[in-house]
């Protein structure tokens, strides 16, 4: 588990910005659900005999009999995952009720797993859920948007689109049973692992990372072989959309995901430049999740990613723009002993004449050479300078600090208010 340090949280900051805007132009409405939940939520929708059940949560004993001593051996859980929680919130209050949710979410997830480059346990992660439309036209857009999203940050040339159906729940048992056909026969070629998913879950050893399964893989059966009418048409569907808009995609048999709740279309985004972290972006249809928890047959589709991921490809690939506003534009220098009430409105009336400015009030004292050090350092454009003779004058003096034409000048507090606003959008430009 890392810290952000502010050094980093400028990109952070502008990442998660593009994003929650872009999704807001797309008509998706932010949920916020808790840090916990109940771990059966989890078992019910991940599955329990997936890596993240079996092997990565963070599960607890509730530990407040006094408040609910009904409940006092409940099993919690810290959330490793988005979708199953929003699938609870969005039922629980009833916005699944014959309506169409379009519904986005930020924050962290804890899986207990083996740190790596870009996978921590705890992970801030962004997920979009679209509930109520059994299409593959919501497909495409959700796969449109995430392709606005690359070329907003710049990145849509080191991330590739790999698509694949999952057919519906027959579908995949009919496949399933002519995959461990197929699997016993070479059983003492598979690694360990996959070994042990044959009696749990045998689609999952379709991604094994193993040469040796991968090489037994080549000529086991295809599931698109056992796809039904109807996931065929979908598939289709969505991939005559996908090209008629023109994003480059690339039909990937092998492509399962690692969580029970999918059927239909599954995708990823990826890239070769996180070595073996490859996906950047994932996601799916899971119609029949809200069912399983409780609610109504209800069709959904969506997506998450992993910010840390994200962050460390853009750091590589992208390039942040110069962002006027979000840095200190004016360093404010009190060179003057019981000046510390008129140098506080002074600096509150400037926030409120010029909105945005960034405006850092000198603390802690210190002589005049000292504070121009630090104005200097802090890389403001300019100094503002409020001295004995400012105060008894009722001016300031505004000095430039980055060669600006502007130099030096000493106007009233009234005349600074309009002259700054030009000079800042002068120095953004």
């Amino acid at each position: 588990m890392h810290d952000i340090l502010p050094a980093q949280t400028a990109v952070w900051q502008y990442l998660e910005r593009v994003i929650s805007e872009l999704f807001h132009c797309y008509g998706y409405s932010e949920i916020r659900f808790p840090l916990v939940e109940q771990t059966e939520l989890f078992k019910r929708s991940i599955g329990e005999v997936t890596d993240i059940v079996e092997k990565e949560m963070y599960t607890f004993a509730d530990r407040n009999p006094d408040r609910n001593p009904d409940r006092k051996d409940e099993s919690l859980t810290l959330r490793p995952e988005g979708t199953a929680c929003c699938v609870r919130a969005a039922e629980q209050n009833g916005l699944l009720r014959n309506q169409v949710q379009r519904l986005w979410y930020q924050g962290p997830m804890f899986r207990y797993e083996r740190p790596q480059k870009g996978r921590q346990r705890q992970f801030q992660q962004i997920g979009v859920e679209c509930f109520g439309l059994p299409g593959p036209d919501i497909d495409a857009q959700i796969l449109l948007m995430t392709w606005r999203m690359w070329r907003l940050l710049g990145l849509e040339q080191v991330v590739t689109l790999e698509l694949n159906s999952l057919g519906s729940a027959d579908d995949r048992a009919r496949y399933r049973a002519a995959l461990l056909d197929y699997l016993e026969r070479h059983r003492q070629h598979l690694d360990e692992d996959s070994q042990r998913r044959m009696a749990s879950n045998p689609l999952r050893i379709l991604d094994s990372k193993s040469a040796d399964t991968q090489a037994v893989l080549a000529d086991a059966p295809s599931l698109q072989d056992f796809l039904g009418d109807g996931a065929q048409q979908h598939f289709s569907q969505l991939l005559a959309l996908l090209d008629g808009a023109g994003i480059r995609y690339r039909v990937n048999p092998r492509l399962v995901r690692g969580l029970d709740y999918y059927n239909n279309t599954v995708f990823e985004w990826t890239t070769d430049k996180l070595g073996a972290q490859g996906t950047v972006c994932a996601g799916g249809r899971y119609d029949g999740l809200v069912e399983q928890l409780g609610g109504a047959a209800t069709p959904a589709v969506g997506f998450a990613m992993g910010m840390e991921r994200l962050v460390l490809l853009f750091d590589a690939h992208g390039e942040m723009p110069a962002e006027p506003g979000r840095h200190i534009d004016v360093y404010f220098v009190v060179a003057g002993e019981d000046l510390g009430v008129v140098a506080l409105n002074t600096a509150e009336g400037l926030r409120d004449a010029v909105p945005g400015i960034g405006l850092l009030l000198h603390s802690g004292g210190g002589s005049f050479k000292s504070q121009m050090k630090k104005a200097d350092k802090s890389g403001a454009g300019f100094a503002l300078i409020l001295g004995e003779d400012e105060a008894a004058a009722g001016t300031l003096t505004l000095k430039a600090l980055r060669g600006q034409d502007f130099g030096q000048q000493t106007l009233a507090a009234d005349k600074l208010t309009d002259v700054l606003p030009a000079l800042l959008a002068d120095t953004a430009r």
